[in-house]
């Protein structure tokens, strides 16, 4: 993501559910409580990840393989009809689980073709099968809803979801959006594949993830087919729907292109969007393959947003972006959407990572070098932002988006690349990518990984530029 306008920030907290304990519960006492249902505590998917920033996102008890997500959009009315269906595997016995769904009404809920009893809590839709879940079961829960979605709004004012525009909606999720337009297990850590079939009215565009499949017109409507097959985080899905001009071609590479843009920001967007098949490459060069076989843009007309997002093979800009958010947001389909997060403090191997290839792509374009950009940075007095908190422990979801997360987090790679040298700087970001793609990743695995491609002792410096308070010294 490129911050927003203001400064961002994000989310709210709550507890986890309490679960009851059965260790001192007598074997046959345990066994009864165990099968009576709902509330067994190892029957019971939590109703959160365990993240510490965000505690409701995500669930416990099962993980999604894919989701197949059929909608529909009125955009006079602002009506979105959805039906979603996800196909999960348990990863313990479950005799109840939670999705997260913010707002809509829910119509019915089946699991495996068969009625299931459900319940709203908060932004908990809380599903109870008529029969429970072995462990390592594979399941299909099918959920129908509609009703008018609307945005969160984070911390800092920023909106965050399905967002509505003059001609359609912004969809952007990043971190706990996409719980307002279609049930999710809405944390990084689980990755799944999907399918969008989303129908509007004629004119209209409906742009969502990976490669378009097909489209047709009839009655007034026109639907669009859209499939990711690469595990995608649910925040980087998008079903962006305006009145677009769309460009549709393949690189040498055997990439397909797929450019949606508004009208109104055509011509400032176009000698940008032009250089997105040369800025793959050279990523490409630097980082390793391009992770996935579609890529694009979508520059929509939505002067209220105030961020562009990387939402997966289609980085989302709310305005014609820049060069630099071009570059930044395409690296992101390495940092960040192909190697995802397993916790968000961790958000500087995001953010951080697609700066510093900002400042890269300057050094080797007839800009500034990095190194005459840390310098600037690091003229700033100590009082500045950008020393207001470690990169590597943001302290709460409010802080996720601040410039110490991107600026701090990129000086934190140049002194790394300082320290190890250029071959072997750019070896470990490969090695990265290589070793994460289609996963997830951790601080204390990258340092990990430098330390050993590097041969030297490295917890120093990350422990100086990621967790030390205030301006670093001796830089």
């Amino acid at each position: 993501m490129t911050p927003p306008s203001r400064q961002p920030a994000r989310r709210r907290t709550a507890g986890l559910r309490r679960e009851a304990v059965l260790a001192t519960v007598p074997v046959a006492i345990a066994a009864l409580l165990s099968a009576a249902g709902p509330a067994a505590a190892s029957t019971t998917g939590t109703s959160g990840a365990g993240d510490p920033y965000f505690p409701l996102a995500g669930n416990g008890g099962y993980h999604v393989g894919h989701y197949d997500l059929t909608l529909r959009y009125d955009t006079r009315e602002r009506r979105l009809d959805g039906k979603a269906v996800l196909t999960a595997r348990a990863t313990q016995r479950l005799t109840r689980f939670d999705l997260d769904l913010k707002g809509l009404k829910v119509t019915s809920v089946t699991v495996d073709r068969t009625a299931a009893a459900f319940r709203r809590s908060g932004q908990e839709l809380v599903v109870t099968p008529r029969h429970a879940l072995p462990a390592g079961r594979s399941f299909r829960v099918t959920v129908a809803y509609h009703g008018t979605p609307k945005p969160v709004t984070d911390p800092d004012g920023s909106a965050d979801g399905w967002i509505p525009t003059d001609d359609g909606a912004f969809v952007a999720g990043e971190p706990q959006g996409a719980m307002t337009w279609f049930p999710a297990n809405n944390h990084p850590k689980d990755k799944s594949s999907y399918d969008f079939t989303i129908t509007v009215p004629k004119g209209r565009t409906a742009v969502a993830n990976g490669r378009l499949l097909g489209r047709s017109t009839a009655h007034g409507r026109t639907t669009f087919r859209w499939r990711e097959t690469r595990p995608m985080a649910a925040y980087l899905a998008t079903a962006t729907v305006g009145t677009f001009k769309v460009e549709q071609y393949t690189t040498p590479d055997g990439i397909q292109v797929y450019n949606a843009v508004d009208p109104r920001e055509a011509r400032a967007a176009a000698p940008v969007l032009k250089k997105l098949p040369s800025v793959l490459a050279w990523e490409s060069k630097l980082f390793g393959p391009y992770p996935f076989r579609a890529a694009g843009s979508i520059v929509d007309h939505a002067p209220d947003v105030g961020y562009a997002l990387e939402t997966q093979t289609r980085p989302l800009y709310d305005s014609a972006p820049d060069l630099s958010t071009l570059v930044h947001e395409s690296a992101h389909q390495w940092f960040g959407d192909s190697v995802s997060l397993t916790a968000w403090k961790d958000i500087w191997l995001n953010e951080g990572f697609a700066t510093y290839a900002e400042w890269l792509y300057a050094e080797q374009h007839g800009g500034p070098s990095a190194q005459k950009t840390f310098d600037a940075l690091y003229a700033r007095p100590a009082g500045d932002d950008l020393w207001a908190y470690p990169p590597g422990n943001p302290g709460n979801g409010g802080n996720l988006f601040g410039s110490p997360v991107y600026a701090r987090g990129a000086m934190t790679l140049h002194e790394l690349r300082r320290a190890v040298g250029d071959v072997t700087f750019f070896r470990i970001l490969r090695a990265w990518t290589a070793a994460h793609g289609g996963g997830h990743g951790t601080t204390a695995q990258f340092v990990r990984l430098a330390e050993e491609k590097s041969g030297k002792p490295l917890d120093a410096l990350f422990h100086t530029w990621l967790y030390t308070k205030g301006k670093p010294t001796g830089a």
